[in-house]
């Protein structure tokens, strides 16, 4: 799947991809809007790392102005791992055996067509305690869309979440961090949390094992979303690098929940 599009609006046209990270975001075909700069306090001791260190979902810090979430605010070291466009029959259960041995609780991100084609493993991600998050029925820039096709989008992996787990996704993770307006106020009516992340080693382009490692760990922080990918792709760099990454993150003291 590609991670690039073009986008051509008043003349120009402009390159962008999930690669791009959060310092600038597509909202409508013309528009970047900045991240905004706020994070998290942390005002109290840094807990214990270690494995049972995850935090159970319950919690969820959406901005009061329905912008996206960039960090998760549950406390000094706690982060969130977010794995998507899956899930996926080769790498799924691969990051799941993961994440059980380190009894760490992720968000994955699902594409609907995906979750209609693996529901098993869809069911599987449900059963094991993570949250699922609507990534879209088939993984399009949604700016680029007419407000019926968006909204088609975003209900139609709904549908496919539910039909598969039986769960009604209330997070949702515009495909390459794309937003627009008609994107979030959907999020808003369809009860949905929009999220986005603050750490992207682009595992997506298979850069090496060793270059996703040093930038989740370089670029980690209290309150970071991590961005990570089971699906839409070879995966095998990111499941190696999660099992370097993960047992260092707990071992410096981080505790992850989910958004």
């Amino acid at each position: 799947m590609s991670r690039r599009v073009l986008l051509t609006a008043g003349g120009l046209t402009l390159l962008a991809g999930c690669s791009a990270g959060p310092v600038q975001r597509i909202v409508g075909a013309a528009q970047t809007r900045p991240v905004p700069t706020r994070k998290p306090a942390a005002t109290r001791s840094a807990p214990a790392g270690g494995r049972g260190s995850s935090r159970p979902a319950g919690r969820h810090h959406a901005d009061n102005d329905g912008e996206p979430m960039f960090y998760v605010d549950d406390g000094p070291k706690v982060i969130a791992l977010t794995i998507d466009d899956g899930p996926s029959p080769v790498y799924t259960p691969q990051v799941l055996r993961l994440l059980a041995r380190y009894q760490v609780t992720a968000t994955f991100s699902m594409i609907g067509i995906e979750v209609t084609e693996n529901p098993g493993v869809a069911r599987d991600v449900a059963a094991a305690g993570h949250l699922i998050s609507n990534h879209t029925w088939r993984h399009l820039n949604l700016p680029l869309l007419s407000k019926p096709a968006v909204i088609d989008e975003m209900d139609r992996a709904t549908t496919a979440i539910h039909d598969a787990t039986g769960i009604t996704p209330h997070m949702f993770r515009a495909p390459f961090g794309a937003w627009s307006p008609t994107v979030l106020r959907h999020c808003a009516q369809a009860g949905m949390t929009p999220l986005d992340w603050s750490v992207d080693p682009r595992d997506w382009a298979r850069p090496g094992v060793p270059a996703i490692v040093s930038n989740i760990m370089h670029h980690t922080r209290t309150g970071s979303i991590i961005l990570e990918h089971d699906g839409g792709g070879d995966r095998s760099e990111t499941v190696a690098a999660l099992k370097i990454v993960i047992p260092r993150l707990l071992h410096a003291g981080y505790q992850f929940a989910t958004p």
